[in-house]
């Protein structure tokens, strides 16, 4: 309606806008009143005309608008006419579904339940398979799984069957060794083919290494860190062999065990968790290592020109410590045996520190290594509990670097001791073989220089008697 209005009124308002022009155009060619007149009423008669014109219009217009309207009204009742319909229907279904639904469980009986165990079983078996190191040599063998678990109609015939397929494969191939070729992803980036062996369903191996297999990405990886040497040993005569048994070390968790040696610190790591204490633990023993070669090196050497003095005793060498003290005797030929003891004796004591320098420093060293070790740990333990005070005990690994550091440096000063003490023992009883030539020489030269003075007093008293 209010589009009717608004053309009526445009409609009103032209023709206005005519009449007045015609009027205007009138006036001016009119000359007399007569004409003027004349001119008013045509230019009336012609607004009549087109009144009646626009009206007719405009009602043909609004009958046209007035069909539109009805129009619409009837396809509005009949859309709701449709609408009941359809709900009906709707509803109508719903009850027929239902009805059928419960047929369908009617007729299926203990289909159901195999359905349910089917469908667990494939579940169970894809977690298997897709973690499974089989998965390496066969991949893609979880998809048709995962359809059959996540079905909601029955399996058929060809599903059951690879079901017991992918089932009967895993348990063959577990008690396989197999090679076939395989793209390893490099720790440094990557990837090569590899000739990899496939121990059951247990480890993979190649090149001398043990791989690990992701599931996530369906790669094989070698691992981080690999075992000792002695199991990689055994890995490497394996692999060489064509037929036949050989031994081989196994992973029984799967891979689990080698995964945690990526997380196994190394002896290196250990040692470097001692921090400066255990370094300078290191230190002592080195310094103890470098006295001990010293002397064993000087004492063979004194030891060696000892052993060539005592075959040329009458050519005294000022090289040697029983040289020396030969050359004290061979200086002195004609003093009592008392004042010669106390020469030969003086002569031993200014060689002794010679020999023994050194000897009680790796003692010192050897005692000094534990204490050390005992200020590590308890460096450690004060570290330890300042830890538990700021961060509590909730989390172990926030104090396992003190502890470590306190256990580490305590076993680094058992371990530093024990050698120096062996390597002590060692020198001391080189340097007290040197000592002990030296008395037993000085000893032999005392006793046979007191028997040539003995001897013309023993037989001038023989002679006397007889006179």
């Amino acid at each position: 309606m209010k589009q009717v209005a608004k053309t009526f009124i445009s409609a009103v308002a032209g023709l206005t806008l005519v009449a007045g022009a015609a009027f205007s155009a009138s006036a001016q060619e009119a000359k007399t009143l007569e004409q003027l007149l004349e001119q008013v009423q045509q230019s009336r008669q012609a607004s009549q005309r087109i009144d009646q014109q626009r009206e007719s219009a405009f009602r043909q217009e609004r009958a046209d608008k007035q069909a539109l309207l009805r129009q619409a009204q009837q396809q509005l009742v009949n859309e709701n006419k449709r609408s009941e319909r359809l709900q009906q229907e709707y509803s109508d279904n719903e009850s027929t579904i239902a009805a059928k639904e419960v047929e369908l469980d009617n007729m299926i009986g203990t289909l159901g339940e195999i359905f349910g165990v089917i469908r667990g079983a494939a579940s169970d078996t894809i977690g298997r398979i897709s973690t499974s190191v089989v998965s390496a040599q066969y991949p893609g063998r979880h998809i048709v799984l995962e359809n059959l678990a996540q079905a909601r109609e029955l399996p058929n015939i060809a599903e059951l069957e690879d079901l017991w397929l992918a089932l009967l494969t895993e348990m063959t191939e577990s008690g396989k060794v197999s090679r076939f070729k395989g793209e390893v992803t490099l720790l440094g980036g990557g990837s090569e083919v590899r000739d990899v062996i496939r121990l059951g369903s247990f480890n993979l191996v190649s090149d001398g290494e043990y791989l690990l297999y992701s599931d996530s990405s369906e790669q094989m990886q070698p691992l981080a860190r690999q075992p000792a040497g002695h199991v990689l040993k055994e890995l490497k005569s394996f692999e060489k062999l064509q037929s036949g048994f050989g031994g081989i070390f196994l992973d029984p968790a799967r891979g689990q065990i080698l995964g945690l040696l990526t997380q196994k610190a190394t002896l290196m790591e250990h040692y470097h968790n001692g921090q400066e204490v255990g370094y300078a633990i290191t230190v002592l023993l080195i310094l103890g290592f470098i006295i001990a070669i010293y002397k064993l090196v000087t004492l063979t050497i004194v030891g060696n020109k000892m052993r060539a003095q005592l075959k040329n005793k009458d050519k005294p060498s000022d090289a040697n410590p029983l040289g020396r003290i030969l050359k004290v005797y061979h200086e002195n030929p004609s003093v009592d045996a008392d004042n010669l003891e106390l020469k030969l004796d003086e002569a031993i004591l200014r060689e002794t520190p010679r020999v023994e320098a050194g000897v009680n420093i790796i003692k010192i060293l050897a005692a000094i290594a534990p204490l050390m070790g005992l200020l590590g740990t308890v460096i450690g333990m004060i570290g330890t509990f300042q830890s538990i005070t700021l961060f509590g005990t909730g989390d172990p690994r926030i104090m396992a670097g003190d502890i470590s550091m306190a256990l580490v440096t305590t076993a680094l000063g058992l371990i530093a001791a024990l050698p120096l003490i062996i390597i002590h023992s060692i020198v001391a009883g080189r340097s007290k073989f040197v000592l002990h030539i030296l008395d037993e020489q000085a000893a032999g030269i005392v006793a046979e220089h007191a028997e040539k003075h003995a001897a013309p007093k023993v037989a001038a008293n023989k002679a006397a008697k007889g006179e």
